[in-house]
């Protein structure tokens, strides 16, 4: 990603509480080397971390701490600072300023400054991994992302944490932060595009307490879901029923059967650009769900479990009237992995197909890393293995590379 987007435009950064607020002194840094002008607002806990002093020296500027500073008020008032910013990125962004934000509360410069700004607000989260996955926080989030459908999340990272635990909080790299925020400044590569994703598995009733399933956890489908909003476009997903938060600016639907995904899918075909099935369906449900528990047995065999197919989902999608431009099939296969998607290519009338080894545990359902091979008509590509953030990467930058004969695009 180039930064020259960045040269001569008004960044205002924003730095809270954290532990990560030591990160940001190099962040003003490389701001000021893509050729921004850039001005801080501190918080009162940000300069127990990190004093006034260093930004202020490595900005060029005074920094701005207090919402009612008369020399401020004098010169960049909080308003004027506003209206002088072409992008504002809060980094770190720590759970409380989030949940504050989320609450619409401006009770020091930098709160009052989200509210008063109309440039374009980027948050990057940094936090103990317990307190990034809260109910509460994820709660925060959502509601922000609905809200503030343009706001823009960067992270956090996953890894090592300074209180000793790994996982999701982590603030992201300044060089990441930087590229990131330079790409706001330029249109995605999917931007006015609608992006349509199944992920999960579906839970098929047997009767009240039991269903038909699998393994799938939905990550990979999830994973899909950031790197498309992250490319600008305007996402749908569809998911089964999974424990992972909704990604940032991303619009959520749960389901839970083959024909609750079948419906929402053939709806949200109204309007999609591109569709992608990671979704691990059910090829059958049984025919009749009982209304009570069934109960075991003593003398007797067991009731006959009676199965039906389900609608074939990307089939439907590939074959429907308002087809998209680009319809993409994943395959979870346990051994000849281009043969059988090869025949899925085909006879699904698909332009390409994603397929992995799920036999394997470190790629597998559940894993952390994915490593696939995309079949399309063009070619066969393998990918990995690699953390599903980057799979994902690579799966988009096939995606709008494909050459189709009836794209009109």
């Amino acid at each position: 990603m180039t930064l020259s987007a960045l040269h001569k435009k008004h960044i205002l950064v924003g730095i809270t509480g954290g532990i990560a607020a030591y990160k940001s002194a190099e962040l003003v840094r490389l701001f000021i080397k893509a050729g921004a002008e850039v001005r801080v607002v501190m918080t009162d806990a940000a300069q127990q971390f990190v004093t006034p002093l260093t930004l202020q020296a490595l900005s060029g500027n005074p920094v701005s701490r207090s919402l009612l500073d008369e020399q401020a008020e004098l010169g960049m008032g909080h308003i004027e600072l506003a209206r002088w910013a072409d992008f504002l990125i809060v980094a770190p962004a720590t759970a409380d300023f989030i949940a504050r934000m989320q609450a619409g509360i401006a009770n020091d410069l930098l709160t009052t400054l989200i509210l008063a700004t109309q440039a374009p607000i980027a948050l990057a989260p940094s936090m103990n991994e317990k307190m990034w996955h809260n109910r509460t926080t994820q709660h925060n989030i959502a509601a922000l992302s609905q809200r503030l459908p343009a706001l823009h999340w960067f992270g956090p990272d996953a890894g090592f944490q300074a209180c000793g635990d790994v996982g999701e909080g982590r603030m992201l790299e300044p060089t990441d932060l930087v590229a990131r925020s330079a790409a706001t400044f330029a249109a995605g590569p999917l931007s006015g595009q609608r992006v349509v994703i199944t992920a999960g598995p579906t839970r098929e009733a047997i009767d009240p307490v039991r269903y038909l399933s699998n393994n799938s956890t939905g990550k990979m489908g999830f994973a899909l879901a950031r790197a498309a909003a992250r490319l600008g476009a305007e996402v749908c997903l569809i998911a089964g029923p999974v424990s992972l938060p909704t990604p940032a600016g991303v619009e959520r639907i749960d389901v839970l059967s083959a024909l609750d995904m079948h419906a929402a899918a053939t709806t949200a075909l109204n309007r999609c650009d591109i569709f992608i099935g990671t979704a691990a369906v059910a090829d059958f449900r049984p025919l009749s769900v009982a209304e009570q528990k069934i109960k075991k047995a003593t003398s007797e065999a067991p009731p006959p479990l009676e199965l039906i197919e389900n609608p074939d989902i990307i089939a439907m999608v590939a074959q429907h009237p308002l087809r998209p431009k680009r319809v993409i099939a994943f395959a979870a296969e346990t051994q000849n992995l281009e043969r059988y998607a090869r025949t899925k290519l085909t006879q699904k009338q698909v332009d390409a197909v994603v397929a992995n080894d799920v036999s394997r545990t470190d790629i597998g359902f559940g894993a952390e890393r994915n490593e696939i091979l995309w079949v399309s008509h063009q070619a066969a590509l393998g990918f990995g293995p690699a953390d599903k953030s980057a799979v994902a990467d690579f799966i988009f930058n096939q995606i709008i590379n494909l050459d189709l004969p009836h794209d009109n695009s």
